[in-house]
């Protein structure tokens, strides 16, 4: 009789297809809202833009939109109890050394990409701002998931990884190609280039900070705080060197709605980083983002004028290695 349920215990003990079934459909949903934030970056990149035009400003148009989402976020989590838990789970792991004082500070590397928005997007446009991204976060997300900084461990430098990343690069290069000629505005995509790598940072420390708070809340709340308190030093370094911002705040709504943007976009990426990684989720986000870019330079184009031809040739290939990196590997480090 035991001898005969030797076998069962063996066919039972086996569920790994649907296990894998539901790690791969929370990688395709996790990619599917990476795509959404990429495009909620595009859209509050060119509305960052406008702000930091219209001050003459983009220190300070990052102030305000970082202020707003912080003001949001500091309404909304004392509201909600599993929130204000949390932020006690957070402390608790910092005082257990599961998580340190720089874990928290992800919100500075959001701070220098909303800079750059308002620096950058006025000149470049939209599209060609957001290749300027691409080579800095996937090389950075690549090293990333390579060291076990995010949240899901190391991720070894899979051949589809490697590939996924070098493509990106390429089509950055392919997006740029035509601006040769313009060496200022070369010059220019290096600041969000910069701004790149500082993104899949601030991925992996939400996404830490995620883990251990619960919820996507308190994780934006603390980088919010973070990236608001970086801001207000630069502006007041600013301020002291330069003087106050030259033009006035625009009555327009609309400019101030990026913090608000940003709030989702943060919250979504520190939930869904845990499914993905941080490089998937850094080219499922660029996808997103130059897509919904180059709708938004063909709709309301920039001072550079709309996307041109590479721009868009680049816009492809960014998807290709998208699809490429998206490939499952079997092995972890």
């Amino acid at each position: 009789m035991t001898t005969s349920q030797r076998p069962a215990r063996t066919d039972v003990s086996a569920p790994a297809g649907p296990t894998h079934s539901a790690e791969t459909g929370r990688r395709a949903l996790g990619v599917i809202l990476a795509l959404g934030c990429g495009a909620l970056i595009a859209v509050q990149s060119r509305i960052n833009g406008e702000l930091g035009a219209r001050l003459h400003d983009g220190i300070a148009a990052a102030v305000i939109s970082f202020g707003i989402g912080l003001v949001v976020l500091a309404v909304l989590t004392p509201m909600i109890a599993p929130a204000r838990q949390g932020l006690t789970g957070v402390r608790d792991a910092l005082r257990a050394g599961h998580l340190r004082w720089w874990h928290l500070v992800g919100g500075a590397c959001g701070a220098l990409l909303v800079v750059s928005q308002g620096v950058s997007v006025p000149v470049l446009g939209v599209a060609v701002f957001s290749v300027a991204i691409v080579a800095g976060q996937s090389i950075s997300g690549l090293a990333v998931d390579r060291f076990g900084l995010g949240p899901t461990g190391r991720h070894p430098l899979t051949v589809p990884r490697v590939i996924g990343a070098l493509v990106t690069v390429g089509a950055v290069l392919v997006a740029v190609s035509n601006q040769i000629t313009r060496p200022s505005l070369l010059a220019l995509a290096v600041l969000p280039s910069v701004a790149g790598v500082g993104t899949a940072w601030q991925q992996a420390m939400n996404g830490r900070v995620r883990h251990y708070a619960g919820m996507a809340l308190p994780a934006a709340f603390i980088n919010f705080l973070a990236g608001t308190v970086a801001l207000l030093i630069a502006f007041a370094v600013e301020v002291a060197l330069r003087g106050w911002p030259t033009g006035g705040l625009p009555h327009e709504p609309w400019l101030y709605l990026g913090g608000i943007l940003g709030v989702f976009f943060i919250a979504v990426s520190a939930s869904v980083v845990r499914f993905t990684g941080v490089l998937l989720l850094s080219l499922g986000t660029i996808a997103g983002q130059l897509v919904a870019a180059a709708v938004i330079d063909f709709l309301a184009p920039a001072h550079a004028g709309g996307p041109s031809a590479m721009t868009l040739v680049g816009i492809v290939l960014t998807l290709i290695a998208v699809g490429i990196a998206a490939v499952p590997s079997r092995h972890r480090s």
